[in-house]
């Protein structure tokens, strides 16, 4: 149940005729809360809570700190982060009701410069993007900045959910974002992912409808924040995650009724490798090329990578028609 409290803007700071609202997802972030709340800039109209389970006293501390905007507190019962940013966006659709509005969302941890809020919902209401994703490598101090194993973890999870998502995203993982309207309202909230791994579904899903990613240059502040993730068993449920959404996605265009033909030729290059990788079922051309001395890892590698850059045009496509479609 959500609780309004009283110290609420005396009116609405609309950006250029956009409604700003700032989406928080916080357990436990009692050391951090106040001061997320607290820088939150002036532009912005409303701001949710998401109170997901803390034990040491968030609410309360969220219920006595000045903000600039209206303050709306959510209380879950740990749900997830997934779960917790979801409720959030579903509140700032009621809250603004049929006009424009951006929702972005900052971490409860105070890693999320508010200086880059700004430039993050502007490029929302410029165009540029339906969704504008905060890069932290974009920015100047992102890699002398980052953690090691934060940075190392990075690269690998933008390997793979570059991948999934047919597009380059070097720093999935970063949550600070920022979306518009348009998308939240057409979003299948039924379906959504609700725990860790909650930004690499996202891109994929967004890929798959065909919403323009954009990506922004952004500050972490690195200070006493913990994080509560296991790492075996993150990688492990959010790759095959992204696994199975990547799969789920291709064969959704490729047998939808407007199928490009890069997805076509992204689907037959994806075979070709693995045809050429299982025994008992290659080809004459597989088996020509080995006879040409060819390895084998050669050739299924070869035959991803054009699957990839197909599966990247496809994306592309997805794109224009959806804007054409508008």
């Amino acid at each position: 149940m959500g609780l309004v409290i009283d110290w609420i803007a005396p009116r609405q700071f609309m950006l250029q005729g956009w409604g700003i609202g700032v989406v928080i997802p916080a357990r436990n972030e009692s050391s951090h809360i106040g001061r997320v709340l607290s820088t939150i800039p002036p532009f912005v109209d409303h701001v949710v809570v998401i109170d997901d389970g803390s034990t040491d006293g968030t609410g309360e501390i969220v219920s006595s700190t000045k903000c600039s905007a209206e303050v709306t507190i959510i209380t879950l019962e740990g749900l997830g982060v997934g779960n917790a940013i979801d409720t959030g966006h579903q509140k700032l659709i009621r809250i603004f009701a049929d006009s424009k509005f951006v929702s972005a969302v900052m971490a409860g941890d105070g890693q999320m410069d508010p200086d880059d809020l700004e430039g993050l919902v502007g490029n929302v209401i410029s165009g540029k993007g339906e969704h504008i994703k905060g890069d932290r490598l974009l920015h100047s101090d992102g890699l002398r900045e980052m953690p090691l194993i934060r940075r190392l973890a990075t690269i690998l999870l933008s390997f793979f959910t570059t991948l999934a998502a047919g597009q380059t995203i070097s720093d999935p993982q970063c949550g600070y974002t920022a979306t518009s309207d348009t998308v939240l309202r057409n979003w299948n909230w039924n379906k959504s992912w609700k725990g860790y791994g909650y930004p690499n579904y996202w891109l994929i899903q967004l890929a798959k409808h065909g919403w323009k990613i954009e990506h922004h240059p952004v500050r972490a502040i690195y200070e006493d924040q913990t994080s509560g993730i296991n790492s075996i068993s993150f990688f492990f449920k959010v790759g095959l995650m992204m696994i199975i959404q990547h799969h789920v996605r291709n064969l959704s265009w490729l047998f939808s009724r407007k199928v490009s033909p890069h997805t076509i030729f992204a689907c037959i290059s994806y075979c070709i490798g693995w045809m050429a990788l299982i025994p008992g079922i290659s080809t004459d051309l597989e088996r020509s090329l080995v006879e040409l001395g060819i390895p084998i890892v050669i050739i299924v590698t070869f035959a991803w990578l054009c699957a990839h850059l197909f599966d990247r045009m496809a994306v592309v496509v997805k794109q224009e028609l959806r804007v054409d479609i508008e």
